[in-house]
């Protein structure tokens, strides 16, 4: 047999156990966009992601929002705060033109926010107008896709890529409506942003946590019976929290998932495997 062929190849170092927790993602440099109140779900992740070193950037809605995002923006220390409605033509370049201004390379993106206009998400979905349907496919999927298309050549060093959807998206849940076929959407736009970035290094996921009582999920009808029903029937009968959410976006973030693109990762106590 070929000597080289013979040759032992070492492996990669994936853990050093005299590395701090703190220095996880130490070097790393992201954005997360979501971030209303502490409940919140982008929050959750950002705690979570600052907690293992990462330095962050937060963006708020607009004005009335601010005073509820900067504060959180300082206990976790981000490096900027910045404001953020993906419907405003022109205010997502400038966000990016101001990380790469600033930081020059960008590392993750965490993309976390989802609308649709009351009535339409109320309604049956056969009935949804198409001025609702427009706005929940604009805020809740497209501006994924422009993130993805300002932050691929900051990614100098290839990087990662997130968005937030939900159990509804691959089953019909009671009261989330015209949000199920809208984060269909989303994770099918996941996967085709995972192959045409997967050359530069770039990993793309759909993060799936199970319902959290959080402002944005209180506005779907009949909620709290969505909450009954996924703590009777997960197998932890119990909800998952942004703590447990937050952990799995930093583990994604994280080199130790770099043979992962293009899911769809589960954060809901095992309820989709039976729901």
């Amino acid at each position: 047999m070929d000597e080289q062929a013979l040759k032992i190849v070492p492996l990669p170092k994936v853990w050093d156990p005299e590395l701090k927790i703190g220095e996880m993602l130490k070097g790393k440099r992201g954005l997360v966009v979501g971030v209303s109140n502490e409940n919140s779900i982008a929050y959750g992740c950002a705690t979570k992601l600052r907690g293992f070193g990462a330095e962050l950037a937060l963006t708020y809605l607009n004005e009335q929002a601010r005073p509820y995002v900067q504060p959180l923006a300082e206990q976790i220390e981000a490096s900027m705060l910045l404001p953020l409605d993906v419907r405003k033509p022109g205010e997502m370049t400038a966000l990016f033109e101001e990380i790469g201004r600033q930081w020059g390379q960008l590392d993750f993106v965490i993309h976390s926010i989802a609308f649709a206009p009351r009535q339409d998400l109320h309604g049956r979905v056969i009935d949804c107008s198409i001025d609702g349907f427009t706005q929940a496919m604009q805020v809740s999927c497209y501006s994924f896709i422009e993130m993805a298309r300002l932050a691929e050549p900051l990614m100098t060093r290839g990087g990662a890529l997130m968005t937030m959807s939900y159990y509804g998206a691959d089953k019909v849940v009671n009261h989330y409506n015209v949000m199920g076929p809208v984060k269909a959407a989303l994770q099918a736009t996941t996967r085709y942003l995972a192959a045409e970035l997967g050359d530069k290094n770039i990993r793309v996921y759909a993060v799936s946590p199970g319902p959290l009582k959080t402002r944005a999920a209180s506005g779907i009808a009949e909620f709290d019976e969505l909450i009954d029903m996924a703590v009777k029937r997960s197998p932890t009968h119990r909800l998952v929290d942004i703590a447990e959410v937050g952990r799995v976006v930093a583990f994604l973030v994280g080199g130790a998932a770099s043979g992962i693109t293009g899911d769809t990762i589960y954060v809901d106590g095992g309820l989709h495997n039976v729901a």
